[in-house]
């Protein structure tokens, strides 16, 4: 009998505001290989994140091998990404664009404590692919989208990642919600499909399903 493949884990599209305050992470088993997770303050778990924005700097940072870091801003903040030696193909990419550069970048939350205590969070990417203005602008009005839908359900009876997040944070997850429809008025948008369109747009029916359905530039689906 064929074994099917293993899935991956659907990429949350995310702003920069809510991802650098996901500082808690958490695994769903004891297996030493569970996927891990961190929690986004508006209730929802993300083992990838999809995200796009501007490439503004990358930096050679490895000290024996090419290690690259970007630093990529969206309307509401700034994501850090890291990669190297295994993370090929991200790695190449980074090395190549020269910013300033819109990007689509599928992959991984990674958090590290810095001396002081602080949790700092960053991704390491799995793709990074060049795309155009229009593409950042579909995926600003479909995170903001996601971003209010999850906030409107955050204190739903029954949402056990929002109640996680009610233990772990101190974040007010309206915050998320004025940066998600901020982000929109900075493209002019009216925020009418999130008064309650819900036939605005095919996606909506499956939370966070494919990255390419957004990113037509060729991002690989998750």
């Amino acid at each position: 009998m064929s074994q099917s493949a293993p899935t991956r884990e659907v990429a949350r599209r995310v702003f920069a505001t809510e991802f650098n305050d996901a500082g808690f992470t958490f695994t769903e088993s004891d297996d030493e290989r569970a996927p891990v997770y961190a929690l986004l303050p508006t209730g929802e778990s993300s083992n990838r994140v999809f995200f796009v924005g501007t490439l503004t700097e990358k930096e050679d940072v490895g000290d024996d091998s090419e290690y690259w870091r970007g630093r990529i801003v969206d309307p509401t903040g700034t994501f850090f990404v890291y990669a190297g030696q295994y993370q090929p193909e991200a790695a190449s990419k980074l090395r190549d664009l020269e910013p300033p550069a819109y990007v689509a970048v599928v992959g991984k939350p990674r958090t590290y404590e810095t001396d002081d205590g602080t949790v700092r969070v960053s991704v390491r990417p799995e793709s990074i692919t060049e795309v155009d203005a229009a593409t950042r602008d579909r995926w600003v009005a479909e995170t903001a989208r996601r971003t209010v839908e999850r906030v409107a359900a955050f204190d739903d009876e029954g949402n056990e990642y929002a109640r996680m997040a009610r233990e772990e944070y101190d974040y007010d997850p309206e915050t998320y919600k004025a940066a998600a429809l901020s982000a929109l008025e900075d493209l002019d948008e009216t925020g009418d499909e999130l008064a309650g369109d819900e036939s605005a747009d095919d996606d909506a029916a499956g939370d966070d399903a494919t990255v390419d359905e957004t990113d037509p530039a060729g991002t690989p689906e998750p």
